[in-house]
């Protein structure tokens, strides 16, 4: 069976024109039957379609939701699941579950296919089927893939088995230590880096490929995780001037602002559409999941009040990133569409003779309610055994063309979803400034990102959980927390600076139990491969 599974991987990563799904834009595939290397590889298009396939990897609602955003954020205990996944809860997640599984898999599978392409490029190039600047581009687009997809394995499962060659991954590696991971990670984009252009070098069909900025964006990153934060503020210093933060902070996820000046890599899905479960992920129910029951039927993550109640005073972040009872949604875009009270549960639940169903969905003013439940009766599901907290990310829904009636009709997705933006290399741009003692730096970059928060100029006093914070690097961490909490980084930041576990024990005074700040490597995994070793603590 061993063999057998990695053969199937190999033989997806040579035939890499035959992807997950097709994608809009520059992603979109053409159709090909028993494809040779000849037929193939014998044009310029054909190269371009070899790079898109390693692209399909994070068209996946499982790995990016269930894998990478659970990771961020049911961690930290910012938020919660209530569906089949509530082991996060008490970080109790099993090395059977699904999404973990998803994840190792198709990360292997796209780095199989970027290694393959790494030498199908060479050969096309050096045939002059490719021109130089073409088969650059898209080598640095190769190895950015591969670096970043090595990037969040490492980050997720600490070390992982390096495959970096063509033809030799026989998946039976031993796991490389976290160390040697990043140094490889590292590597690639530093190449990446080199080969790749900036956003601006691209055309309006390419849009969204990766740029010479996210190379050095996840480089610095990586290059945190190795303590080389002199080298890594290099780095996140050349992103000046090529992005800027979006002038109100409510922009950033907006549904119509994709791809906008702050966002520096997000993965690009189609058009929404009709899909099934089994279907391919061109659009993803990531937004429906984050939505309450009240409202689409799910509400199967929701926010915890701590962090709610954590924000300054004054910090424009807090409704754009978790609103409770009383709270009105703040997205321009549902407000356009109506407000909460436009959805058609809402509006069914206010017309119910039921007068149990009919106050739930009631204001305070007596009309149809357009607030996120009330501070009487807050929005917690129907579930009495487990309710919700009543508090929900907004930053996932932002989607108006959303509403998850009856759990079946308008619950898949298209809206982009951004793993990395210029905020969040500000942030890690203080955190070097501070690691390298120049205090001074690391709160004026601070400030930057705190006057936005505020909309003009942020108190001088920096409070967080009700507390006024001096210590410049303890600054960053909370901010990590305000600025990025909702999206795909926060817990992933804390790992990185060495400080999750003391962090959630300061804020949440919960202990993350030994060993669980890392996922638990997949049970199939370890029992297709005997040489991986489990994580310490499972």
């Amino acid at each position: 069976m061993k063999n057998k599974k990695y053969l199937y991987i190999l033989a997806v990563g040579l035939i890499v024109l035959t992807p997950f799904s097709c994608k809009k834009g520059f992603l979109n595939q053409t159709d090909s039957s028993n494809p040779t290397a000849q037929a193939l590889f014998d044009k310029p298009a054909d190269g371009i379609a070899l790079v898109n396939a390693i692209y399909d990897t994070y068209q996946n609602a499982d790995l990016l939701k269930k894998s990478l955003w659970y990771y961020a954020n049911f961690q930290t205990h910012d938020f919660f699941n209530w569906g089949n996944d509530r082991f996060y809860n008490t970080y109790a997640i099993p090395s059977t579950f699904g999404g973990i599984q998803v994840f190792w898999q198709r990360a292997y599978i796209g780095i199989a296919r970027a290694n393959s392409a790494i030498e199908i490029l060479k050969t096309m190039k050096v045939k002059g089927v490719l021109n130089e600047a073409l088969a650059n581009r898209l080598t640095g687009e190769v190895y950015f893939l591969r670096g970043m997809t090595y990037y969040y394995l490492a980050s997720s499962f600490g070390g992982v088995p390096l495959e970096l060659s063509n033809g030799a991954n026989d998946g039976l590696k031993p796991r490389n230590s976290q160390t040697e991971v990043f140094t490889q990670v590292e590597a690639d984009l530093k190449l990446a880096a080199e080969l790749l252009p900036w956003k601006e070098g691209y055309g309006a069909s390419d849009l969204g490929r990766a740029t010479k900025g996210a190379a050095l964006g996840y480089l610095g990153a990586s290059q945190m995780w190795l303590k080389k934060y002199a080298e890594a503020l290099v780095n996140f210093n050349q992103l000046n001037g090529k992005y800027k933060l979006m002038p109100r902070f409510i922009d950033i996820h907006e549904y119509d602002k994709e791809n906008n000046a702050e966002s520096i890599f997000e993965v690009q899905f189609i058009a929404a559409g009709t899909q099934s479960w089994g279907g391919g992920n061109e659009v993803a129910w990531i937004g429906s999941f984050g939505m309450p029951e009240e409202v689409s039927n799910f509400g199967y993550d929701y926010g915890n009040k701590i962090l709610y109640d954590g924000f300054q005073a004054g910090d424009l972040r807090k409704e754009a990133s978790i609103i409770g009872p009383g709270d009105v949604h703040p997205s321009p875009a549902i407000i356009a569409k109506g407000g909460i009270k436009s959805y058609p549960l809402v509006i069914a639940g206010f017309a119910s003779t039921d007068a149990t169903v009919k106050t739930k969905y009631t204001g305070v003013d007596g009309k149809i309610i357009n607030t996120c439940g009330t501070l009487t009766r807050p929005w917690v599901g129907t579930d009495n055994a487990i309710p919700r907290s009543g508090y929900y990310s907004t930053k996932m829904w932002r989607d108006p063309t959303l509403d998850g009636n009856s759990g079946v009709s308008n619950i898949f997705g298209a809206q982009n979803q951004i793993l990395l933006r210029y905020g969040e290399i500000l942030l890690s741009k203080a955190e070097c400034q501070a690691r390298t003692g120049d205090n001074a730096g690391a709160l004026a970059t601070l400030k930057v990102l705190r006057d936005r928060a505020f909309g003009g100029t942020a108190p001088a006093v920096f409070m967080s959980e009700g507390k006024v914070i001096t210590d410049p690097l303890q600054m960053v961490y909370h901010d990590y927390r305000h600025e990025l909490t909702g999206e795909y980084s926060t817990f992933y930041n804390l790992r990185r600076a060495g400080v999750a576990t003391s962090f959630v024990q300061e804020v949440y005074n919960i202990t993350i139990p030994r060993g669980r700040e890392l996922y638990p490597i997949p049970q199939y995994e370890i029992g297709l491969n005997p040489n991986l070793v489990p994580n310490d603590g499972y």
